[in-house]
């Protein structure tokens, strides 16, 4: 049985994995196996005013975006929670209320905050 790191936020020991996602049942926090086990690159992804983002940021889109197989956009002032970045040209996955599961472009997004 391997043992899991402890939570980077609250340092719980309860931490549980799901699908290479680190979970903390006590914060609610969310990070990634590939960030614990050193990979050699660290994914760097800014918004459209240069912020870094990271997994579990909180951000607005700043722009009224079509969606493709919708027939209404998701408007300007969207904001979206927990943000995970992912590698492509469409790097941050994440779910809105209303749409569900989203990728975006960090060019079109703005760090709350």
């Amino acid at each position: 049985m391997s043992t899991l790191p402890p939570c980077p936020q609250c340092h719980s020991t309860f931490t549980w994995e799901n699908e290479g996602t680190l979970n903390c049942p006590e914060c609610g926090h969310e990070w990634s196996l590939s960030a614990v086990q050193g990979g050699d690159e660290q994914l760097i992804v800014r918004d459209a005013n240069g912020n870094l983002l990271s997994d579990g940021d909180a951000v607005t889109i700043i722009k009224d975006l079509k969606v493709k197989g919708s027939s209404t956009p998701l408007k300007i002032g969207t904001k979206v929670k927990a943000i995970r970045l992912v590698e492509g040209d469409h790097n941050i996955d994440c779910k809105i209320d209303g749409f569900g599961p989203m990728k975006l472009k960090s060019e079109f997004v703005k760090k709350n905050g």
